[in-house]
């Protein structure tokens, strides 16, 4: 049934209870391995939009390189998809011909 001037909704509590915990949830930002940017542009990349320090840029980038994903932040999904935003939009790698964009980084909730 649809709301409509002669009726209200009704909330029930268990519906409250089933949403409420979504607000709480962490999720991860995750980096994908790609062939078409260099670890110059990883490590560049992380220091422009998450200010990592080119050591840890370096390590992150030696992860994804070698196991195909990397983790880059747990946080709310609001702060990871602020940050997967920026990484999508930080441009393709110009050392590479085929580089044709940014790097993908995906959102994986946290159970």
């Amino acid at each position: 049934m649809h709301p409509t001037a002669t009726t209200r909704p009704t909330i029930t509590p268990g519906r409250i209870e089933e949403i409420a915990p979504e607000v709480d949830r962490l999720w991860q930002l995750i980096l994908l391995d790609d062939n078409d940017h260099t670890y110059d542009y990883v490590i560049e990349m992380l220091g422009a939009v998450f200010g990592y320090s080119t050591e840890k840029a370096f390590a992150l980038a030696r992860i994804v390189d070698t196991q195909g994903r990397v983790t880059l932040m747990t946080a709310s999904r609001d702060a990871c998809e602020a940050k997967q935003t920026a990484v999508h939009a930080y441009g393709a790698d110009p050392r590479l011909p085929q580089s044709k964009g940014s790097m993908s980084a995906i959102l994986e909730r946290l159970d």
